[in-house]
């Protein structure tokens, strides 16, 4: 399986969250009217969640709405198409496998492609990319008793840490990278992410040549032998990890810069973005409207409203049969159905006491009554939907029906009350379930757990929260004992695995750790024959069920809906949804 957290919260799983981004759970402020009327040169978007960083790779800004905005505004070397296939954009830059043994890889950005400052786009943002998601620098010891780790990113390192230091050539329009071993997911790595110039300003530390020096000359991390901490890493880690996330429009213009063809122009907290054309742009994926509002709508029912009463062109909502029901009874409505590559899951958290003891874990997971939530919440809008028993395989790939039969995911098939009271043993354990309390599957959801989970003898405390705290709550482990959230795949690659299980791993939010699953992920990265990688996504399946990880609930089926203004917007079941091809919407004959 593989996998940017919440819309339903969104991360890109298998993807090691450089460029395409990772598993993700869904200047001054222009007053910039955000109901445009239906101008035809604009079109408007509901997304359920707001804006929250300029820095989608980051374990905090890994949001879907932040890697939405990425996308219409960031340039790449490539985007995933419904299949989901790579597309290389060539009219930003090349990729180019030079070595398969020793495997290298070469990123080349045109000449010509700029900041919308003005500056040029080169190898120092590039480095900036991917020694932001290596763990390159990282000599923090197990214990951390001693050394460092520098970046937060979304994504595992697991992967990207087999990197030497790029090579920077082409008068520094180029950069190669050479692994040390093969690695699974080379072909969906772009370390293209943040202007170099910015951070290394906001970081205090030269620009420029000097730049690129001042990374070259600081050595790898190692974890066997640490070192004293360096001032310069340090500041530029500080600064990308932290230095984008915002509530509103910064009033330094640097730190919302494009290289895309759109712009945030203004920022209606609360309310919407607006994005308008990059006078700066370069490249040939060019749009036809003039501007994007992004209006943050987090009631499906109130996006249903939206689109029939002609506010916004395009709905993206959580599928539900009154929804659906509702937009079919909508006059122009285009309605498009679909699977998704979105599930639900509780995750258990590692660090609270409640779940040290394995027993309470079990009991509290033989409580979750998974068929009654598919058949209340999923099946309404597709019948045939079935309760998801995998942790890693998405239904009809290569290894799904294998580890659906081995993972000891039969062991939760049915709720098991008694069997959880015997676990036990008279204990009366207390357990806060944290979700979003916006979301109207989240909270059925916890409602249906918290009835049977009490009849066992737990006492369960409602953590839920608003749409605008619960994803900042999940890296707070001292606030939640469960958690019930959503991950959403890209549809490809295999580093998303370690990137949600993994002990190091910032999106491991339970913090399990698992010693031989740890092992079993570095070699999985490592591995590009399929057949192997699914063997040994196998035995971390086995791993994660044994150990009590969670219990993953169901795929979400999906509904968007395209009002009559708008042409050429189609169904897309992975992370980036309907806004994959907007360069291709047009407006309606």
């Amino acid at each position: 399986m593989t996998i940017t957290r919440p819309r339903r919260r969104r991360l890109f799983v298998g993807i090691a969250g450089i460029g395409v981004a990772a598993l993700a759970l869904t200047g001054c402020t222009t007053t910039a009217e955000t109901d445009t009327g239906g101008d035809a040169s604009t079109v408007r978007i509901a997304e359920t969640n707001e804006l929250s960083s300029f820095n989608n790779l980051s374990s905090t800004g890994n949001v879907d709405i932040n890697s939405q905005i990425a996308y219409f505004t960031q340039s790449d070397f490539f985007y995933l198409d419904t299949t989901p296939e790579v597309v290389y954009d060539e009219g930003f830059g090349t990729v180019e496998l030079v070595s398969e043994d020793p495997l290298s890889v070469k990123y080349t950005v045109n000449e010509g492609q700029v900041w919308s400052d003005g500056e040029a786009i080169d190898a120092d943002d590039m480095l900036v990319g991917i020694l932001s998601r290596t763990g390159f620098y990282d000599d923090e010891a197990a214990d951390e008793s001693a050394g460092s780790t520098y970046f937060s990113p979304a994504g595992s390192t697991a992967g990207l840490r087999l990197a030497s230091f790029p090579e920077v050539g082409d008068e520094g329009q180029s950069i190669t990278i050479t692994y040390e071993t093969p690695y699974a997911d080379w072909n969906l790595i772009s370390p293209i992410s943040l202007p170099a110039h910015v951070i290394a300003e906001n970081a205090g530390v030269a620009v420029g040549d000097d730049f690129i020096a001042l990374l070259e000359a600081v050595p790898q991390g190692d974890v066997a032998a640490p070192v004293a901490e360096n001032a310069d890493i340090r500041a530029i880690a500080d600064f990308w990890n932290n230095g984008y996330d915002t509530a509103t429009l910064p009033g330094d213009a640097s730190l919302y810069l494009a290289s895309g063809p759109y712009i945030v122009d203004s920022w209606d907290a609360g309310q919407s973005v607006t994005l308008v054309r990059n006078a700066e742009y370069q490249g040939t994926l060019e749009p036809e409207f003039d501007q994007v509002v992004v209006r943050f709508i987090a009631d499906p029912t109130a996006q249903v409203q939206a689109l029939q009463n002609g506010e916004v062109d395009i709905i993206n909502p959580q599928a539900s049969a009154d929804t659906l029901a509702s937009l079919e009874g909508i006059e122009g409505v285009e309605v498009q159905t679909g699977v998704t590559g979105s599930y639900d899951h509780i995750d258990l958290n590692f660090t609270s006491e409640v779940f040290q003891d394995a027993n309470v874990r079990e009991a509290f997971l033989k409580t979750i009554p998974r068929e009654q939530l598919v058949d209340a919440l999923i099946r309404p809008l597709d019948p045939a939907a079935e309760v998801y028993d995998s942790q890693i395989f998405f239904p009809g790939v290569p290894g799904f029906d294998e580890a659906t039969a081995s993972n000891g995911s039969a062991n939760y098939a049915e709720v098991d009350i008694d069997g959880a009271r015997e676990l036990l043993a008279g204990a009366t354990p207390t357990v806060r379930i944290a979700y979003n309390n916006a979301n109207p599957n989240r909270l059925d959801s916890f409602l249906a757990m918290q009835a049977n989970a009490q009849e066992a003898g737990f006492v369960i405390v409602d953590g839920g929260l608003g749409a605008d705290a619960w994803g900042a709550a999940l890296g707070v482990t001292d606030s939640w004992d469960a958690f019930i959230f959503g991950w959403s795949t890209v549809g490809a690659g295999v580093n998303g695995v370690p990137q949600l299980y993994s002990s190091t791993s910032a999106s491991n939010f339970g913090k399990w750790s698992n010693p031989e699953a740890d092992a079993l992920m570095v070699e999985l990265v490592k591995t590009t024959d399929p057949e192997e990688q699914i063997a040994i996504q196998l035995q971390i399946e086995e791993h994660l069920w044994a150990d009590g990880f969670g219990l993953p609930l169901f795929i979400l089926p999906g509904v968007q809906a395209t009002g009559p203004a708008i042409a050429n917007v189609s169904y897309n079941a992975w992370q980036t949804g309907p806004i994959w091809n907007y360069w291709e919407w047009t407006t309606a004959s």
